[in-house]
């Protein structure tokens, strides 16, 4: 197996994001940066290494983007990393500014997100969460039509012989 194969076996190394921020937040100590560090230009930064990300993907078929990227050589691989890197440095940095545990907001929105987005409702859709909170509405709204039905058939079928 070359290094190649190896890397697409494996998804990430074990580097947490607490190392990240830490070691960012220490890069940009030592070279005296915390003073451009601003929540605005950090964000501006992020946005731009966004934009070289999908640089990266513009123009390029569908069939050229296949889950792997197959079809992509070495050194394209390594330019995606290197932008991605550069995304995700920007984001820990930018989290870190501003104060936000970024891993704990991961955590969290994950779990609002599944609330969002229930597996048995959403399955193999891609409908935006307000969908799903419609069809949870016009679910009680079923049941609750459903259990007024059956008290009124109830009621109706208890009155309807005596007069």
């Amino acid at each position: 197996m070359n290094d190649a194969q190896a890397s697409r076996n494996t998804r990430f190394s074990e580097l947490s994001l607490e190392e990240v921020r830490a070691r960012i937040s220490s890069f940009a100590e030592e070279r005296d940066w915390r003073q451009y560090h601003t929540p605005r230009n950090l964000l501006l930064a992020l946005v731009g290494e966004v934009g070289e990300a999908a640089e990266i993907f513009q123009w390029r078929p569908d069939s050229e983007l296949a889950p792997g990227l197959p079809s992509f050589e070495a050194r394209e691989r390594e330019h995606l990393g290197e932008e991605l890197s550069d995304v995700l440095l920007y984001l820990v940095r930018l989290a870190d500014v501003c104060g936000v545990d970024l891993a704990a907001a991961v955590v969290d929105k994950l779990g609002k997100n599944a609330a969002k987005y229930p597996a048995d409702k959403c399955r193999g859709r891609a409908d935006k969460y307000s969908a799903y909170v419609e069809l949870k509405a016009a679910a009680k709204q079923a049941a609750a039509d459903a259990e007024a039905e059956a008290k009124a058939g109830d009621k109706g079928g208890r009155s309807g012989g005596a007069a």
